[in-house]
């Protein structure tokens, strides 16, 4: 998912975008296959923007408040064990889960999920949300230098591009925020980057699994958020956070409660439409959808969330744009290298073998004479 909640989602695609495979299209339990694939993308599209923006507007509404900072742990953990119960509920409407992936495999990929959601919960006590949805926009830097190393992927000139200029959008968004922000703490930055450190492991290792014992989403989702609230009950626990938590949310339960449901539940859900807007359109499609939704998340985040404003933010957020695009097309493009870069790189080649040879014979004639 885009916003905290991100999950791989795996699904073998051929050269026209579609499934290799004709299967049912569903948006949940609703059943789209009936219906011609532009209504099934305006159906997914529009599930897309507004399960994801109630859930931005939720997360900003819950974490945001500096009084949820200590006891930020607990809230992540219950909403843990809904998105537990949801993908188990799932599981039973459509195939039951039969795990194919080792445990010691899921006790780490639910280290990494707690790491990532944690993290980004608790940036948001430190940064406003457009900054920090900007950062979770920017995860490509790391997941490229995690699939180096993890993976062995090499990646093409487009790909280079795309970093350099996601880092340069994200540095000029993160400075705006800390001179408007009376809420800017630099920690956040840490806590941020360390949730896209997460990011950038678990989608490896997450793609890796997957291929390897041809795992379902829906298997990963629920193990990755099982053995993760085991962990979340141990830390908030022996830490007292857990008793902290829950007389924090006890003094005003059914608004705290309803509004952690509400998160979770449209996340999941939101989590569902990308997972089918995939299966219908391509992969490029749906990240052109989630970014143009995280766009406006930005914009409703500003209108909704009392919070100042300058134009560093709009020069920023389109230089990450930017960023992502030229990402997403380097997919179609692996091998594109623009025509000056090429003229040029052949014509230092030419240049260096001529100025071989040419030392080479001077070499050669000097040794003869000597």
């Amino acid at each position: 998912m885009s916003s905290s909640k991100d999950t791989v989602l795996l699904i073998e695609e051929t050269s026209n975008g579609r499934e290799s495979q004709k299967t049912a299209i569903n948006i949940l339990c609703l059943d789209i296959t009936p219906y011609s694939q532009l209504t099934q993308f305006l159906l997914c599209s529009a599930f897309v923007f507004v399960c994801y923006l109630a859930y931005g507007y939720f997360l900003e509404l819950i974490f945001s408040r500096p009084e949820v900072k200590p006891v930020s742990l607990y809230i992540t953990l219950v909403q843990f064990i809904i998105t537990m119960f949801l993908s188990y509920v799932e599981s039973l409407i459509r195939n039951p889960i039969k795990r194919k992936v080792p445990i010691k495999t899921y006790a780490l990929l639910a280290a990494l999920t707690l790491g990532t959601m944690a993290f980004s919960n608790l940036a948001l006590s430190y940064l406003n949300y457009p900054t920090q949805l900007i950062f979770k926009s920017c995860k490509l830097i790391p997941v490229m230098i995690g699939s180096i190393i993890i993976l062995g992927k090499r990646y093409g000139f487009l790909d280079y591009v795309a970093a350099v200029v996601m880092c340069i959008g994200l540095t000029m968004f993160t400075l705006a925020d800390s001179n408007t922000s009376p809420n800017f703490d630099f920690i956040g930055v840490v806590v941020i980057s360390m949730a896209l450190l997460c990011d950038a492991i678990i989608g490896n290792v997450q793609e890796k699994a997957m291929k390897q014992f041809q795992a379902s989403n829906n298997e990963v989702v629920f193990y990755s958020y099982a053995i993760a609230c085991v962990y979340l009950v141990i830390i908030t626990g022996a830490s007292g956070i857990l008793t902290e938590g829950f007389t924090y949310c006890a003094q005003n339960s059914i608004k705290m409660y309803t509004n952690i449901i509400l998160l979770s539940v449209s996340g999941y859900m939101g989590l569902q439409a990308v997972l089918t807007l995939v299966r219908i359109c391509g992969a490029t499609v749906a990240v052109t959808v989630t970014t143009m939704r995280k766009a406006l998340s930005i914009v409703i985040s500003f209108l909704l969330f009392s919070k100042p404003f300058v134009f560093q933010y709009v020069w920023s957020g389109m230089l990450v744009a930017l960023a992502i695009y030229l990402n997403h097309y380097s997919k179609k493009n692996p091998h594109y290298v623009p025509m000056p870069l090429l003229q040029c790189w052949h014509y230092m080649q030419n240049f260096y073998q001529s100025e071989y040879r040419y030392l080479k014979i001077k070499s050669k004639i000097y040794a003869d004479t000597v």
